[in-house]
């Protein structure tokens, strides 16, 4: 294993905390992947990694060793990308997750014309709502909407989407059409609870500049974007959602907006990834592609 290789092969160790998991996605024995570290290390004369029965950790001279590795190895995915054909004809894996509605309603329509343009790009999806640690879980890019919490990862803002408060037509029909915030007592919400916390997020409305929050009465609770707007459906309250998660529901009448005028602030989108010095050729041309797409829905006319 040439030098090169066992820098990729101790990073993605480090990363995934795993000789097994790391041996398997760089395509080589567990066997191969222990030989490698332990060339490396007595080359070095260090020890890099610390094994327990659970995990693989990093020494204290691995840790720098990994910072130096991770700088090297940007810098050489770098230049291969500047002086081959991956800068225009982008190859090989990207591995991004994202939440279900972002996948389902905005992503994948517009994948054809994406994939047409890049034939030899694989696009690898994960679901989820959770917080992920893109380095132990092999994942190139993350999609978050909301608020970022203290993420030692790189960020790129692509989009504010704007929300909207909305209720089915039936539930409107049975318990009445609020025409201001002094009007929603009484009435009932679609709990939609936090992946972090667990808790329901509050409403929230603007009014005159300011951001208003309510916290109206549940009997349902839904930590899943689809279950959240499918109990509504049902008629089981108001929910507050991205434009884009209901457009279809509003422009067929099934979904109606409730106090336009006081919708809630726009949520930002952003892309997640680990903070290297310059993402790979192929991960940038599809963060260029989403930043483009979500620009164009944000910027749409409603």
């Amino acid at each position: 294993m040439d030098r090169i290789e066992a820098m990729r092969l101790f990073t993605r160790i480090v990363e995934l905390g795993s000789f097994s998991r790391a041996a398997e996605q760089l395509g080589v024995t567990r066997t191969s992947a222990t030989q490698g570290i332990q060339q490396l290390e007595a080359r070095l004369g260090v020890s890099l990694l610390a094994r327990t029965t659970r995990q693989v950790t990093a020494t204290v001279d691995g840790q720098a060793y990994y910072q130096r590795c991770v700088a090297i190895l940007a810098d050489l995915d770098d230049a291969e990308a500047e002086f081959s054909q991956a800068t225009r004809q982008p190859r090989g894996r990207i591995r991004i997750d994202l939440p279900g509605s972002l996948c389902r309603l905005v992503l994948m329509p517009a994948l054809p014309a994406f994939c047409a343009r890049h034939p030899q790009l694989r696009l690898e999806f994960s679901v989820s709502d959770r917080q992920i640690d893109p380095l132990r879980e092999g994942v190139d890019c993350v999609l978050r909407i909301g608020e970022l919490g203290d993420l030692p990862l790189a960020a790129r803002r692509l989009a504010a989407l704007p929300l909207v408060t909305c209720a089915s037509r039936g539930y409107l029909e049975r318990h009445g059409r609020p025409q201001s915030l002094a009007e929603l007592e009484g009435h009932r919400a679609v709990d939609n609870l936090s992946a972090t916390t667990g808790k329901p997020f509050p409403f929230e409305f603007v009014v005159d500049g300011s951001v208003r929050t309510l916290n109206l009465a549940a009997s349902v609770a839904v930590n899943d974007g689809g279950g959240y707007v499918a109990a509504c459906a049902a008629g089981m309250g108001l929910i507050q959602v991205p434009l884009f998660h209901v457009e279809r529901q509003l422009a067929e009448g099934e979904f109606e907006e409730v106090l336009p005028r006081h919708r809630p602030p726009s949520m930002p989108l952003h892309l997640l990834y680990a903070p290297k010095r310059q993402p790979a050729a192929r991960l940038r041309v599809f963060m260029d592609w989403v930043e483009q797409l979500f620009g164009e829905l944000a910027r749409a006319p409603r």
